[in-house]
């Protein structure tokens, strides 16, 4: 079973994002996984589907969370995704 592809949506000077940053730092940690931090300022697209919901947690390319990451939410997913 392949790795989830894990990303995390942010923007500088963002508080929420310092946030979300240790929470999915966190969490990937304790699953032996990596996670890619995309900066939506760099990315039009991104830019214009998220900009009031950053940040923004997506996993294998669909949007799970954003604003605040829960732990929860997130460790209930990938347990299903890695099928624990």
């Amino acid at each position: 079973m392949p790795e989830p592809v894990i990303e995390l949506l942010t923007r500088p000077g963002c508080h929420l994002c310092e946030d979300a940053r240790l929470t999915v730092s966190e969490i990937c940690a304790e699953y032996g996984l990596d996670y890619t931090e995309l900066d939506i300022t760099h990315n039009p697209d991104l830019l214009k589907r998220h900009e009031t919901e950053i940040p923004v947690l997506r996993i294998d390319g669909e949007a799970k969370d954003f604003w605040r990451i829960n732990p929860k939410r997130m460790r209930k997913i990938l347990d299903k995704k890695l099928a624990r």
